[in-house]
């Protein structure tokens, strides 16, 4: 193979892991529900190293596994496992027990280790890959066991719906790559044909209004450049940093959540950490951190009814590779926080890191199923049936015993 398309390939690669890892733009989703209890959801997007966000210090392995990833020491939390130094402003929650973990989980996926399909069984919250996983999300369908759910979907942002949200409940969209070609009188006009419709004009102010947060510019058109604010806000956001990004996110869903909206979901990208981690997931991890201290600061009281679920498609390696990195794995880690959650924990079967105990001689061991601790705050946020949500929400689980979770 010749020199040039090795290095096309090369990069067609790396596109196409980023792509997965990190969407173009990033969707949100809200809906309202029958409860006083708020849900909010955050897919993390890359397959984050969950044995790099809480490290399991305690064991003298895990030096020699990473070195370079495991030079600088983290917060102890309880004398075994440590917090990332990156995540040190989170240490007050975790001592208000308004932050906790669950280690060593995963989806049903295993061996293949693929973005795509990793992240269409997290959200389709299937066990298995195929066509089939793709027709619908787990909180979709959990929205359709809620009598009187009233879907809200104020606005999504990028190429397609998040596969979480897809289903029979009715949602809408609005994808820039649909009018993006448009003409300036052609943007005018078609604002002009919606401009009595609610719910396009509802989507349109809260678009205008992250975009403020993000872009700190004016919004409205002009005559000089044809350039609506739609537009001007999917450049905003691309613009944006991801610390910016994420808190901008965080300020808004708050926004809503202090109203009649109680569930929101969205996601973060950047935990693809093939490369020179520490400064990777550094900035990842800022981003994640914003978000949460951002909820937290913005829900005011109503933080004591939250229950804040982040999961990723897949964890990494045990081993640092030759770049400084980890490459897909597949155990890995939930974060957890909110004033409803039985924070302060670590919670899972910690199988270890001894090399007889790793997954195909590589991987942290998954010892839990990441739906079954999805499942249980949600049976004990809604009330919802085992059955309901072992059939329906989350095909093939096993919910097993009561984690404790929630407060």
């Amino acid at each position: 193979m010749d020199r040039s398309r090795r290095k096309f390939l090369s990069k067609t690669l790396a596109f196409a892991c980023s792509a997965a890892a990190s969407p173009l733009l990033t969707p949100m989703t809200l809906a309202s529900v029958p409860s006083d209890k708020r849900l909010v959801v955050i897919i993390l997007r890359g397959g984050m190293d969950g044995l790099d966000l809480l490290r399991p210090s305690g064991d003298p392995l895990l030096v020699g596994y990473r070195p370079t990833i495991s030079a600088r020491m983290g917060e102890d939390l309880n004398g075994y496992f440590s917090l990332h130094p990156s995540l040190s402003g989170l240490l007050p929650m975790w001592q208000a027990g308004e932050l906790g973990f669950v280690h060593a989980v995963s989806t049903p996926y295993r061996n293949k280790r693929s973005h795509f399909d990793g992240q269409d069984i997290l959200e389709s919250g299937s066990d298995h890959t195929g066509a089939d996983t793709r027709d619908s999300g787990w909180l979709n369908r959990m929205l359709g066991l809620i009598p009187d759910a009233q879907k809200e979907l104020v606005f999504s942002v990028g190429r397609e719906n998040m596969l979480l949200l897809r289903g029979d409940q009715p949602v809408s969209s609005w994808s820039p790559a649909g009018r993006m070609d448009m003409s300036p009188q052609g943007q005018l006009l078609l604002e002009a044909i919606y401009a009595k419709d609610p719910l396009f004009s509802e989507a349109g102010q809260a678009a205008i209004s992250l975009a403020g947060q993000l872009g700190g510019q004016g919004m409205m058109a002009t005559e000089d450049t044809g350039q609506d604010s739609m537009q001007m806000m999917v450049q905003n956001i691309a613009k944006a940093g991801r610390r910016q990004k994420a808190e901008a996110l965080a300020r808004f869903a708050a926004g809503r959540l202090r109203s009649d909206t109680r569930i929101a979901a969205f996601s973060l990208g950047g935990w693809d950490t093939h490369l020179k981690q520490h400064n990777t997931l550094r900035k990842a991890l800022g981003q994640l951190q914003s978000a949460l201290l951002t909820l937290k600061a913005e829900l005011g009281p109503v933080w004591q009814k939250t229950a804040v679920v982040c999961m990723t498609e897949f964890g990494r390696t045990v081993r640092e590779n030759g770049s400084g990195g980890t490459d897909h794995g597949t155990g890995g880690a939930m974060v957890l926080a909110g004033g409803a959650v039985r924070g302060g924990r670590v919670y899972g079967d910690w199988p270890g890191i001894a090399e007889p105990d790793l997954f195909a001689g590589r991987d942290l061991l998954p010892t839990d199923d990441v739906r079954r601790y999805a499942a249980w705050i949600l049976r004990g946020f809604y009330g919802l049936e085992r059955a309901g949500l072992e059939r329906t929400v989350f095909p093939g689980l096993d919910m097993a015993r009561d984690p404790g979770l929630l407060l």
